[in-house]
Parts: structure tokens; sequence; C-alpha cells
């Protein structure tokens, strides 16, 4: 058993996700501490560049697997290469950003080992020679610190925009150790047989800046305001769970404990008045603006400024005025 960390680095069309350099940096940070390695785990096709660019962002060792089974993530490939990794190489941790993927990927890895998995993690620390996760639950209100037992390796997913993007340093070089898949793709039950990307749209998980309409917007003509909003500071549009069981917005724009967490520079809330399922999935955005006729709404106690009024006046002229602030108008 080592003492080494390893990290999954999560693609698509050979691009990284931000997210497995900030996992990476996370790993650095601790690494010392618990006195091992990191060591990336790239899967893909025609990924080769991205295990240089791990060891850029701190690897200082690669497992590459570029095999066409990789090329697009699937559960089944990719669960039997890191669980077979794990048990030939017996890392003393294992993370994994805590996106859609790297939440069912860690669950599936973890379950097959039979070790414990910390989700959702903002913090990471080594005590006597351990890692230890801390988590929020109750819709943020308690952080709970997530202590393991001795099986290995300790799994931990981390939640995107916590962890700070390491600079890349094109100095540093590293072993890149070639694995071959475990499943060949008669034995992969799953098929991609296409993805269809929404267009001209700002993906919620990666937006800095989200603007989001709830049932106050009154309809789905009432997200045109928050829309355009959103445009002109150049961020994504969200949506309670209200608004979005109402038919208003499709289910990808929605914000809370049933939808997507974020964490993003800015929030603002426009008719949403913070029950609790929608808090659970944007109360540690770093700074929140609501705007809401309610001036007894729950989402002021949340809220660093708030605007008690009319959004249908307040959201336009935010628009216009960020426009000409920003050299859009």
């Amino acid at each position: 058993m080592s003492n080494d960390i390893f990290v999954w680095i999560e693609q698509f069309n050979s691009a990284a996700d931000s997210i497995s350099w900030e996992t990476l940096g996370a790993a650095r940070r601790v690494a010392d501490d618990l006195g091992g390695q990191v060591v990336a785990v790239v899967l893909g096709q025609n990924v080769g560049d991205l295990a240089q660019q791990a060891l850029h962002y701190g690897a200082d060792s690669v497992f590459l697997g570029d095999d066409a089974t990789f090329k697009q993530f699937r559960l089944e490939p990719y669960a039997a290469v890191l669980t077979k990794l794990a048990q030939e190489q017996q890392p003393a941790a294992m993370l994994l950003g805590a996106s859609n993927a790297g939440l069912e990927l860690s669950a599936y890895v973890a379950a097959k080992l039979g070790v414990g998995l910390a989700a959702d993690a903002i913090d990471l620390s080594v005590n006597t020679g351990a890692l230890e996760a801390t988590r929020p639950v109750l819709v943020g209100n308690v952080l709970a610190k997530i202590v393991f037992g001795p099986v290995r390796p300790q799994m931990v997913t981390l939640r995107r925009r916590v962890f700070p993007l390491p600079a890349a340093d094109t100095t540093r070089s590293g072993s890149i150790t070639h694995i071959a898949p475990v499943l060949a793709e008669a034995e992969i039950a799953t098929k991609v047989e296409g993805i269809e990307a929404a267009a001209n749209e700002v993906s919620l998980t990666d937006a800095k800046i989200i603007v989001s309409g709830g049932r106050g917007v009154g309809g789905p003509e009432g997200f045109a305001p928050v829309r355009a909003l959103a445009e002109a500071l150049g961020g994504a549009m969200g949506a309670s769970r209200a608004a979005v069981d109402a038919g208003w917005v499709p289910y990808a724009h929605q914000v809370g404990q049933t939808g997507k967490t974020v964490q993003p520079d800015l929030y603002i809330a426009c008719g949403i008045s913070g029950a609790i399922q929608h808090l659970a999935g944007m109360k540690t955005s770093k700074l929140i603006v609501a705007i809401n006729k309610d001036a007894e709404a729950p989402i002021f106690k949340y809220a660093h400024y708030g605007i008690v009024g009319d959004l249908f006046q307040y959201v336009p002229a935010l628009a216009e005025e960020f426009k000409k602030r920003l050299g859009k108008s």
C-alpha cells in the first residue's frame, strides 16, 4: 500500500474539464502531508496531450488509457479501469471532481472496492496520516468532517469552484504509463449514439455569474428579462424548482437540492422566495443579490444585497446599465 493520491482527469472531446485541474491542485496541496505522490489517471481517445497537461498542473506521474472505448464517458469501462488500478496500485486516496460523471463513477468504484466515500467535499486536510474531508450538510448550515476507517483507498469527490485552479508549470515532467482497457467494446452494455449540446448557453456548473428566476417571474415569458440580464453579464440563466415544475424552463436550468449545486462569484435571484431546497444549491455563492417584492422572503436572510421591488422594473434596468458599462449596448 502506498501513500499516493490518484486523481481522475475528466475530459470531453479530448479537452479537460477544469474541475479536474482544481482536484489535482487540491491533491497537490495535501500530498506532502500524506507522504505520497500525486498520480493522474487520464482516460480518453487521442488524449496524450492531456497527460502532459496533468504533469504541468501538478501530477508527479500519469496512468494513460488512450483507447476508443474511453472516447466518451461511460460508467462500465471507466469504472473497470479505476477499480483495477486501485486494486493493483493500492493508493492511499482517490479523488474525483464532483461533476455528474464524477459522482456516478466514484460511487460505483467505492461500492466495488468496499471503501468509504466522502461526496461533494469543500475542504481536505491530513490528520495522523489519513485524509479528512469536510462537506456541507443540512443546506450548508452544518459542516461535517468525514474521517475514514483503515480500508483504502479513501475516496473523495470535490465540489466545483471551491478549490483554486493551480497555475500550469510547463517545466514539470514525469513518467507516463500506458494502460489497456479492461473491457472490450463488445463487453460494454451502454453505447453513445450522439451528443447534443445546447447552443449559445453558458454552463451553469462552470458559470461565474448566474441569474435565476423563480415563481415570481409569473410564467415562461417572465424569464425573458432574466435571460437578458444573464446575457448582459456573460453569465448563465438558472431557475428554481417551482419554475421548472411549472414547465416555464427546462430542467437543465434548475438550481437546488434536486437540480444543480453551483458556487458562482455572483448569484442574482429574481422572484425566488428562498425555499430550503433552492438554498441547498446556491447558498455558498460568493455574492448573492436578491430581487423580490416580498420584503419578508427568506432569500433576503442569505443575500449580501437585496432589492425589495418589482423584478420587471429592476431587472431590465440592470441589464441596460450593464450593457452600457460593459460596452454591449
